[in-house]
Formats: structure tokens, sequence, C-alpha cells
């Protein structure tokens, strides 16, 4: 076969056909030279060569391929029948554009977070490192820089291994100072992800090295890079001003680098320094990742790291009035994962769960299309009769209608794909701060294959049925028989029970969004122990050691600068704190608290608490409650008084109630050598989420003496709260900015957001979650009520004979509408009667994402029943109303 002549087939054929007619008409010439008349010698002519049409179809079977020739002659008919009943396909196409367009933005929401590799080179070779201390009730510990140390240089499974974290660097000298999100590394970080500089260099080990030569290096990320210094390449060796540090630019990170998904995306990269004669065991501050050498995985790692702990422990020096029993009392263990999983956290028990729930959309799409299928197959028995009467087999019926399918679902798979696009669209531009990766989402060849299958798989799913049907048919009498009336009996039964498929779906559906609407509900009643007004602003201020060596001169100035706020129109209150609830990012500290009184046994240590420094008037700027006893004063702060404030539920457990807790004594460590009187007890606060406990929290003053091993200690990095009208418009923020560098001209604002920004964002999983169940419960119940509604109309329709009859024979409009309703509820009970069973089974599932609410909640069950039973009480009203107006005249005449 050639292929030139199969991709032009009809050409030949006419070509052939041509060659032929000349044939005939020399042959016919030459018979006629011969001395035959001309009607004998066509005659012997074409007795020569032959049946011209048996040779033109012979070349024809040599130029093509038989298969690809049915299939497509398949199509061409599919898509003439397709154009005659508009209505029909307009309808199919639409369903199938929904269903197979919603998997296809689900699925390329799972791809990008859950499926795509990490954006480095070899990325399944990375690992995040982290340790669990079952003795310490700690299931996430970070790294020290004394087991960093002790993994690179003892280690048997890594290539690289390297700490990290982020935060802020002030930049001057550039402009008016600017806050720029700092990403900071130790030198094996960058040549454990494999990125190469686009210009420059990467760290080395004596950039890392204590006591190195100044300035200090610094890496700039692209887009700052484009921004702050127009790409201009002469800016490798520029000299910088980083927290009144000297500081040069080494290299230049590629465009589109992004670090895992730190949010917001890094500026600058600045190296870790640490001096290791100054290091013990213990500061546990660092995330760690690692790249594994060839062959080895995460098990392996596990196993050396447990094989590295002893020595660790050995090798570094204990901190003062601690023990070493201390730490191994704490059980440290090893808890290596893939650095994507890491990335990921829990977020793909929700993706999954999304995604199986618009599959349900899919396979009630696809019940539905089936049964506008079987419904257009009455009006078709008639034609399949006639060719099947004419010698068309059973596969040749079957297949027609499954190519019908295949050109149904490739159309509007392709609509699909475009309602995809946008979805995704929507997605990414609306998606929550918790979702990661959302910047590896989009429409790539992998969602567009999976687009195809799934088209192709709806396709056969819809399709398959009614071409059985059809097949199972052929050879039935053209005029029809009480076998046809059998058949036809058996379709009803079939579409009954698509459509009781298609209410059993929804239901689970309508159950999971109802769980996910109680969720909401209940996270919304949590009081989060702080006000989420839309009046209260947010601002990060910073005050460098370099600038301000002197620690009391520090929070002098935070004080002027509340002072001026304090002082703006509108402001009517003011206060600041080491960090603020829900700010994501940046958090309170963890520590022990060790309680006077309370004794405990060698090697032991009391539970880790949360702990923030505040200024006077927080609490009353912020909205949390003060229970029992009083706030921190400015004479406390200055005076160094020895107070602290503890919140109720530390209170609780320790002395029982807030007011037992006034009083009493605490301090930070066994070794530190003062006491502190609790003078307060305020509301709990939800520090990480509405949807976490509130921890038990301790409050010091923002400057203490003899605090955490320093002689006056300070927090010089402080979070604003500033309530007003005016929070989040550029009024107020213009005054604050203004306040701040009319005490310090090179102090930057930054981080600037409202308390309600914040405690929505952490509403957003649970949102995004609802929204998608919603949609996607809302689409389930419009086509199960379409599917009720079709079944109902098509059997008035079918019946139009015998309601005229019953009608005529006295027979009340009111009873034959009943008896179409009943018909339409008892399908919709029995799809829930299925739905109720897969829904207890499937919402333990969805155990992870509900909050103070039981997957087997009677009011969502009892609130979906009801709700889908009038939707099927409204799609069978409104056929069977149609099916009581007839006219029994009219319909007898018709007759």
């Amino acid at each position: 076969m050639s292929w030139r002549r199969f991709f032009r087939r009809t050409y030949w054929d006419g070509d052939r056909a041509e060659e032929l007619r000349s044939y005939l008409e020399i042959e016919t010439e030459e018979n006629i030279a011969r001395g035959m008349s001309p009607e004998a010698a066509r005659r012997a002519a074409h007795l020569k060569l032959g049946n011209t049409v048996r040779i033109r179809e012979e070349i024809y079977r040599m130029n093509t391929i038989g298969l690809l020739d049915t299939v497509g002659r398949d199509l061409r008919l599919a898509l003439r029948g397709m154009r005659r009943r508009l209505g029909f396909t307009l309808a199919v196409v639409l369903t199938l554009a929904l269903g197979i367009g919603a998997n296809t933005a689900i699925f390329g929401v799972v791809d990008g977070v859950l499926i795509k590799p990490l954006p480095y080179p070899d990325a399944d070779e990375l690992v995040s490192i982290k340790h669990v201390a079952p003795g310490l009730n700690v299931d996430q510990l970070r790294m020290s820089p004394a087991q960093y140390f002790t993994y690179r240089e003892e280690g048997r499974v890594f290539q690289h291994i390297g700490l990290y974290g982020d935060g802020g660097r002030t930049i001057t000298g550039l402009g008016e100072p600017e806050q720029a999100r700092a990403l900071f590394v130790t030198y094996d970080v960058l040549q454990a992800l494999r990125i190469q500089p686009q210009l420059g260099r990467l760290f080395t080990e004596a950039d890392t090295t204590a006591g190195a030569s100044a300035p200090m290096p610094m890496i700039l990320t692209h887009a700052y890079w484009q921004r702050r210094f127009g790409g201009e390449r002469s800016v490798i060796g520029r000299r910088l001003t980083a927290d009144s540090n000297p500081a040069e630019v080494v290299g230049i990170m590629p465009e589109g680098f992004r670090f895992l998904d730190m949010e917001p995306a890094a500026e600058v990269i600045i190296p870790i320094i640490f001096d290791r004669s100054r290091l013990t065991v213990d500061g546990f501050n660092f995330s760690a990742l690692a790249r594994l050498k060839p062959g080895m995985t995460a098990v392996d790692a596990d196993a050396d790291i447990a094989r590295m702990l002893p020595i660790w422990l050995k090798a570094w020096p204990i901190p003062p009035n601690t023990g070493r029993q201390v730490f191994e009392n704490w059980r440290i263990t090893p808890a290596v994962q893939p650095l994507k999983d890491a990335v990921v956290g829990g977020v793909g028990d929700l993706l999954w769960i999304l995604m199986a729930t618009i599959g349900m959309v899919l396979l009630i799409a696809c019940a539905n299309v089936a049964n506008l299928m079987l419904v257009r197959s009455e009006s078709r028995r008639q034609e399949f009769a006639v060719r099947a009467a004419l010698g068309a087999g059973r596969g040749h019926i079957a297949r027609e209608v499954l190519a019908e399918s295949l050109v149904l679902s490739l159309i509007g798979g392709a609509l699909g794909v475009a309602l995809a696009y946008a979805g995704l669209s929507v997605v990414v531009a609306t998606a929550p701060t918790t979702l990661p990766r959302v910047e590896d989402i989009s429409l790539d060849p992998r969602v567009m294959v999976f687009a195809v299958v799934v088209s192709l798989f709806s396709s056969l799913l819809f399709g398959a049925l009614p071409a059985l049907k059809h097949a199972a048919q052929h050879g039935a009498p053209l005029g029809g028989s009480a076998r046809g009336a059998s058949a036809s009996r058996e379709r009803q039964r079939t579409r009954n029970s698509l459509v009781v498929v298609q209410v059993a779906l929804a239901l689970v559906l309508l159950v999971g969004s109802g769980l996910m609407i109680r969720t909401f509900q209940a996270l919304l009643n949590v009081k989060p122990g702080f006000a989420t007004t839309a009046d209260l602003q947010t601002a990060r201020v910073w005050v460098p050691p370099q600038q301000v060596p002197d620690p009391e001169r520090a929070t002098r100035i935070q004080h002027e600068i509340l002072d001026k706020i304090t002082a703006l129109p509108g402001v009517t209150a003011a206060a600041f704190a080491s960090a603020v609830p829900m700010e994501g990012p940046i958090r309170v500290w963890t520590q022990t608290i060790y309680v006077d009184g309370q004794s405990y046994a060698p090697g032991t240590m009391p539970p880790m608490r949360r702990m923030k420094m505040v200024s006077p008037g927080y609490f009353n700027a912020i909205g949390t409650r003060m229970i029992a006893g009083r706030d921190i004063t400015w004479n406390d702060t200055y005076g160094r008084a020895r107070v602290a404030i503890v919140s109720e539920s530390f209170a609780r457990e320790v002395w029982g109630s807030p007011a037992a807790a006034l009083g009493q004594r605490i301090r930070e460590s066994p070794q530190a050598p003062v006491w502190r009187d609790i003078i307060g007890v305020v509301e709990d606060v939800h520090e990480d989420a509405v949807h976490q406990p509130a921890p038990a929290m301790a409050y010091w003053p923002v400057m203490m003496e003899n605090f955490s091993g320093a002689p006056l200690y300070i927090t010089r990095p402080v979070n604003l709260v500033i309530r007003s009208e005016q929070a989040g418009r550029e009024s107020l923020l213009g005054g604050v900015r203004n306040a701040v560098q009319s005490v310090n001209p090179t102090m930057p604002v930054f981080l600037v957001r409202t308390m309600r920004d914040l405690y929505d964002a952490s509403l957003a999983r649970t949102s995004f979650a609802l929204v998608m169940l919603g949609i996607a419960a809302a689409m389930a119940l419009m086509l199960g009520v379409i599917g009720i509604y079709g079944v109902i109309a098509y059997v008035v329709s079918q019946r139009s004979r015998e309601i005229g009859i019953r009608l005529a024979l006295g027979a009340a409009p009111a009873e034959l509408m009943r008896m179409f309703v009943r018909q339409g509820l008892v399908l919709a009970a029995a799809g829930a009667a299925v739905g109720l069973v897969a829904a207890i089974a499937l919402t333990q599932w969805m155990s992870s994402l509900l909050f103070g609410v039981e997957r087997l909640d009677p009011p969502t069950y009892a609130a979906v029943l009801g709700v889908l039973g009038m939707a099927a009480a409204l799609a069978s009203y409104i056929p069977a109303r149609r099916a009581a107006a007839v006219d029994p005249v009219e319909t007898l005449a018709a007759e």
C-alpha cells in the first residue's frame, strides 16, 4: 500500500476510472478497425477488460486500510446525524463539557501540586530532614547546627545537606529603605538543589565560616534584580547595605527560581554563618534538606541518621544546667521524607477528595447522556430495523452508535478543555495561600492527555449501553410487536436504573457539601481570642542592632514610634508584639517554662509552651480579653519588673483557675536566675488557625533583665497592631510610614496586613473545599433533577394514548398527576437509599477536613434528603402536570 495514494484515494480512483474508460475506447476503436460494428466492438472490449467496478474496488482496497476506512465512514455518518439533530447534540455536548472540563481542571491542580516533580534537577533525590521527640511530645523537631555539622561530616547517604530559614533584611542605599524578603541558607543548600546562577556564583564554604572577611556575600533573585536594578549585569560586585552591614552582590539566580513554597517569595539570599566553637547540642531552629546519593532512599537516610544521633549527642557540649540525660530522654528519632511530600504537606487528602468528587459529577453526566441516547434510540428503532433488513450486522450498528458517542465526547472534551483553562485561571487566582505549588498549576501536555483519556472513557461509558441495546434488537420487525413492547419496558428499566445512580451520586455530593457547610459554620463560631473586625491594621518594623546597639534605646525608639502612631487621626489604640496571631511564616517561639513549686525528675523537663513578648496595651488593641489580674505597664517595662502574663488554658492546666494563677511564679529555663510573677491571665488565642487548638501561652514584657541568657533581652522585630476605621487604606498606611521614618528614616515598614486578612486566610482551605464541593454538588443536583424530569417526561409522551383513554373514562387529572409524581419520588427514594449507604462509607475520607461536626451528622443528612426530595417532586410535577392537561378527544383522534 502506498501512503501517498492512501491519503488521495478519491483522486486516484478517478484517475483509474479515466484509465479504464480510455482503455475501453481504444479497444473499441481497434475492434471497429477489424470490421466489427460499434455495438459489437464495445461489447467485445467490455468482455476483454472485465467488470470495471470490481477492478476499481480492488484497486481501492489495495490502497486503503479497511479499519480506518470503516471508522472514517462511521464518523462521517455520525457527524451528519448530529447536524440533523442539533438540539440533542448541544444538550449532550454541554453536559459532557461540564463534566470533562471540571475533571480536567481539578486534575490540573492535582498534577501541579501532587504529581509534578519539584522544579529542580533529579528532584526525586531531594529529601526533607526533621526529627520526632516523643519524650518532649513534639512530632516535628527541626535541626540544630550541631546536628547539621555531624550529619554533614559523618553521613554516608548524603551528597549535600544544608540548613535554611526565612526572614528579612533592611536594604538601604538604593533610595527609600526597603525590607527585602530573605532566604538564609548554608552554602550547600543551593548546591543540593543543583541550581546554577544566571550571573556570578553561588556561596562557598568560606562564605559561611565565622570570622570571614566583610562584606557579607548576597545573591539576588531574578525578580528583585529586575525590579531594583533594572537587570543591569554590572550589579555583580556592587556593595549594598543590609541591616546596616556591608554586603556584596555575588550572584543572580535564574528567572523562575523559587525556593520550595516560600511565601512571599525570597528576594535576596543570605548565607548562614556559624561559629562552631560556641555551638551546643541544642538550637533546633532550622529546617533542613539534603540530596541523597544515587540509589539511596529516605529509609536509608533514616537509618543513617539514627546511627549518627548518639555521635552528635556525645560530640557537642551540653547547655549549662541541663545535663545530657535531658536530651536522651527526648528520645529523638529521624523523620526523613521526600522533599516534595514535605512541601505538599497534608493538602493531598483535600485534592484527592475533590478529584473523586468531580469524578462523580462526570459519572452523573455520563448517566444523563446515556439516558438521552436511550430516549433517542426510540426514534431510530425503525431506521436500524431497515438497516438490519438490508444486511447491516449487529457489529456494524453497534459500531455506528459508538462512533457517534466518540464524536460527541471528543467535541465535549474540546469544549471542556476550554472551560478547564478558564477554571484553572480562577483556581490559581482564588487558591488559598495554604495551597502549595500554585505556580506549578497549568494546562500542560499531561493534563491534555488526561482530557483525551477522560473523553474516550466517557464515550465508552455512555455509549456502550445504547450500542448493546441496539445490537440486541437486531432483526426486530419493522412495524414493532409485542417483543418491541417488551424491549421498550426493558429500556425503561435501564433508564430508571441510570436515574437511581444519578440520584445516589448526587446525594453523596450533597452530603459532602453539607458537611463542609456545617464545618464552616463551626469554624465561624470559634472565638479566636482576638478581634476579627476590619479595623485592625498590622505592620512590621525592625530596629537593627547595628544602628541601635543599646537594647533599652531600641525599645524607647519602638515606644516613640507607637506614640506617634497613636496620635494619628482616627487611631483609637496601638501596641506592638513580637508576633501577632496567624502570621504564617513568622511565629511565636516555643520553650520549656518552669513553674515555682513544681519538681521535675532528673532528666525530665516540663512541657513546651508558646511564648510571645508584648507591649503595654497589646491585649486591648488586638481585642484579647483580660480574664484576671492586670496588663503589663510601661513602668513595668522600663523598671524591668519581673512579671509575666499567661493564657487561660495555661492557668487552668497548672493551677486550676485563672484567679489561682495570679501571684504564682514562672521562669523560662532552669538556669534562669530569676522567677517572674504572674500578674494577669488572658483568654486563649488561636495562634495558628481557628481549626487548631489554642496553645498554652506565656507573655513577657518587651524588655527584661536576665532573660534567655541575655543581661537585657528585647525583641527588635515587632508587629504593630493599630486599631482604626482607616485600616487597610493608604491614608493610614502613609501616616504609619511617616511616623516610623520621622523617628528613623532608614527603617522600612513591611508585612502590611489587616487582622481580618489573617483570619480569613486561616479559613481559606475550608472555604476552598467548600466552594469546590458546593459547585460539584450543585452540578450533581441539577443533572439528577434533569434525569428525573427526562424519564417522567418520556413516560408521559409514551403513555399519551393511555392517559387520553383514562381521562375519557373519567379519571381525575389530579390522580394522574399523583401517579407520575409518585413514580419520580420512587426513583428518588431508591437513589437516596443507595446514596445514603455510599455516603456513610465515603465520607470517612472527609474526616480530616471536618471540624466541629461528625461525618454522620443527622441535621446534614436530614437537610440533604429534604432538598433532594423537593427537587425530585418538582422535576416530576412539571411533566405530570402536562399529562393531566392532555385533551382526550385530540389524543384519541390522533391515534
